[in-house]
């Protein structure tokens, strides 16, 4: 049921954090919204709020700790607890790793997995003192198939994949009543790909999504679904793509 949950999103700006916050919302969820782009996150919690729904937010830089036991602070003093949180803040500049952009390396490791780490440290605590809780995270398919130019991208998604799995385990062995799902989106408008340097692994991104592109509120719907589950129910990992894009 998602009526009346907090929920906690993060990069939660555009693409798929917009999509399933309004989503979320619209279905009766209190959203917290966080990312660094405040106007952004201003517009759309207005959006939410003169449709009816309840969204608050604040600025989080997730390559920051504090920023994210900032979050969760926030929306205890705004609701009083958390149900969910959704760790889907990231970035992606690939290259090839002969160009050796190690800053972008830098970049997607500290936003991508430590982003989704600090996160956890933040929200675990509570949600074992209080015996319940989801912790969602968005990889990509990226994060279980390899490509060329994709490598430090893919390492990070890679890490999400592995880190949630062994976090469903370890919260099952404690009979911690912790759910976990990953969800690993293949094409999927974003502004993800505005941001790739390298003008060869940005013409070959466009020319997939020129083909098929899946839009945000596809994967928001996925999100949904996984919070809607029994309470007793994990559902850990979600794939989902264009049904004509052979990822």
């Amino acid at each position: 049921m998602i009526k009346d949950k907090v929920v906690i999103i993060t990069g939660a700006s555009s693409g798929i954090g917009e999509a399933t916050a309004k989503k979320l919302a619209h279905d009766g969820a209190k959203v917290v919204l966080g990312a660094r782009n405040t106007d952004k996150l201003s517009k759309i919690a207005n959006e939410i709020t003169e449709a009816g729904g309840q969204a608050v937010y604040q600025k989080t830089d997730v390559t920051k700790r504090e920023d994210s036991q900032k979050l969760v602070d926030f929306a205890k003093d705004k609701f009083g607890h958390v149900d969910v949180i959704y760790l889907n803040a990231g970035v992606m500049p690939n290259s090839p790793l002969s160009e050796l952009r190690v800053e972008d390396w830098d970049l997607m490791i500290d936003v991508n997995l430590k982003g989704v780490l600090y996160g956890i440290a933040a929200i675990l605590p509570e949600f074992r003192k209080q015996h319940s809780g989801q912790i969602i995270a968005t990889s990509s398919v990226a994060g279980i198939k390899a490509y060329p130019g994709g490598a430090v991208y893919g390492a990070t998604k890679w890490g999400v994949k592995d880190l949630m799995e062994v976090l469903r385990m370890e919260c099952a062995q404690n009979n911690e009543h912790i759910r976990t799902s990953v969800i690993y989106p293949a094409a999927v408008h974003s502004n993800l790909t505005s941001h790739i340097p390298d003008k060869k692994v940005a013409q070959g991104e466009a020319e997939v999504r020129a083909q098929t592109e899946l839009s945000a509120d596809k994967v928001a719907n996925v999100v949904a679904f996984a919070i809607d589950t029994p309470e007793d129910t994990t559902v850990n990992e979600f794939t989902v793509g264009p049904a004509d894009q052979a990822w």
